[in-house]
């Protein structure tokens, strides 16, 4: 985990900086209207869902608002930059209306050159791009505005259903990267996170954790003792578009639902396979396959087969729960959830899971009231939209919808599936309209691990220049740009 009061970033840019926001142009995030939420709650139910939590839901749109329009300020910002840069005066507007509209001053040398030939707008995207990012996490540390302190309580909960420690490997599309606090609104910094592209996550990177994950439990009983009957349990989160679901889906497999649920299926009881034939049979592992709707923040879970296996029809939809239990007091709601979860999962589900599937759709009634609140029951923006990508190992504190595409790695070659995907995503974003594709390289590092810090940076040197050879025309043609940014932790990552 990432330590507030022990963080310590390191930021360098190499060779040009440039980037831009998600899309072109100006792209402003929708708002809603004075009366937008009571409409849109008009069009569902006559009032909030008896299980959500309407403060949080304020509090987290407040965030997500501030953050994504730092981002979006960029582009028109730059745009009055331009076309200032020949009149008298226009180092000092230029930094005027950055003040004004970033937060932060340009950098000086920039604007003093631009009288050579023209403004040098790539390294200025760049530069406020990275420039936001770094503040973003900034404010993540100091603020923690994503916090909700009940990262304790989650992990007796947790331990009370039957489980030691949760596993998510969600797709890398920028749409799910508000998955934990979000979508499943569980205290992020208490989840395990590593995202691929179509959730089709690493078998061998998962069971070398699960290895260290017994390890600790062996040798320092966190978070529990190695002798008490808890297993692990390993959750994928395929994605689809009940909007365009023939091409807002999953671009790993097509925008084909039932390609990506298979995906995540097979990966899961391959992981659980990997796991028994390497430590016995009896080695702890459950898993769990969810499947998100994008567009809504829905989520459907997927039941056991008698088998013990995932069953691709039997799954329950929070939408039909959350419609289902609006007009019922809160402790009708919750006994109604769980008896139905019960009843889908028939004898063979055991009640800890059971527990806390009801828990995981409890939860997500809030995000479904959200989207409905916020964003009239859908959001505008159904396809991709992030701002940059985020490529290494970290990036704990991002939780927005639409912000980075993830290629969680070691090195390039290892996540060479993922980064096709997300150069592909922002060939269409970015590079057809002649804008870069902006890249956050980052390596966390154990604060109390002789050399670990020289060891990042090394790390970020390796994957950087290795980015740059495996999309060397891009790069050649300044359509690529990359921060280097290792983050000091105070603990093992075990988050990640």
């Amino acid at each position: 985990m990432i330590s507030a009061r022990r963080r310590q970033n390191r930021f360098s840019h190499r060779g040009r900086a440039a980037a831009a926001s998600g899309r072109p142009g100006d792209r402003a995030i929708q708002k809603p209207a004075a009366s937008a939420g009571g409409v849109a709650r008009a069009r569902y139910t006559a009032a909030s869902h008896p299980l959500t939590n309407g403060q949080e839901n304020t509090r987290l749109y407040a965030y997500e608002s501030s953050v994504k329009e730092a981002f979006d300020a960029i582009v028109p910002t730059l745009k009055q930059v331009s076309a200032l840069q020949h009149e008298a005066g226009f180092v000092q507007q230029a930094q005027a209306l950055a003040r004004a509209h970033l937060g932060f001053e340009l950098p000086q040398v920039l604007l003093e050159d631009a009288w050579v030939e023209q403004l040098d707008m790539r390294s200025l995207f760049a530069w406020c791009v990275f420039e936001t990012y770094h503040r973003f996490c900034d404010e993540v540390f100091t603020r923690d505005p994503l916090g909700d302190s009940s990262d304790e309580q989650f992990q007796a909960f947790l331990q009370d259903c039957g489980f030691h420690l949760l596993d998510v490997s969600p797709c890398a599309d920028g749409r799910l990267a508000h998955v934990i606090r979000y979508v499943l609104r569980l205290p992020y910094k208490a989840v395990r996170r590593r995202s691929y592209a179509g959730a089709m996550f690493d078998i061998d990177d998962s069971l070398e954790k699960w290895v260290k994950t017994e390890l600790v439990r062996f040798r320092e009983g966190k978070p529990n003792m190695a002798d008490e009957p808890t297993r692990y349990l390993k959750t994928v989160v395929y994605h689809h578009s009940s909007v365009d679901p023939q091409h807002e889906g999953c671009a790993a497999h097509g925008s084909d639902t039932l390609k990506a649920a298979q995906g995540g299926r097979d990966r899961l009881l391959g992981f659980q396979q990997a796991v028994q034939n390497t430590h016995c049979c009896g080695a702890s592992i459950d898993c769990l396959l969810i499947g998100m709707d994008t567009d809504t923040d829905a989520i459907r879970i997927h039941m056991p087969n008698t088998d013990g296996g995932i069953d691709l029809e039997n799954y329950i939809d929070s939408q039909a729960v959350y419609d289902k239990t609006a007009y019922m007091n809160a402790g009708q709601a919750g006994q109604w959830i769980i008896e139905h979860v019960r009843e889908h999962g028939g004898e063979t589900l055991e009640d800890g899971m059971a527990r806390f599937i009801a828990h995981l759709l409890t939860n997500n009634l809030s995000q479904v009231e959200y989207v409905r609140d916020y964003y009239g029951g859908h959001y505008s923006d159904i396809g991709h939209a992030e701002r940059f990508i985020g490529a290494g190992i970290g990036f704990e504190e991002v939780q927005l919808r639409n912000l980075t595409f993830f290629a969680y790695m070691n090195t390039v070659e290892e996540a060479a599936t993922d980064l096709d995907v997300g150069i592909k995503i922002f060939t269409g974003l970015n590079v057809s309209h002649g804008l870069p594709v902006p890249i956050v390289v980052r390596f966390d590092y154990h604060g109390k691990v002789p050399g670990a810090r020289d060891r990042a940076e090394q790390h970020c040197r390796r994957v950087s220049d290795a980015l740059r050879m495996r999309y060397r025309e891009l790069s050649a043609a300044g359509q690529i740009e990359i921060l280097d940014c290792s983050v000091k932790t105070s603990a093992a990552a075990g988050a990640h």
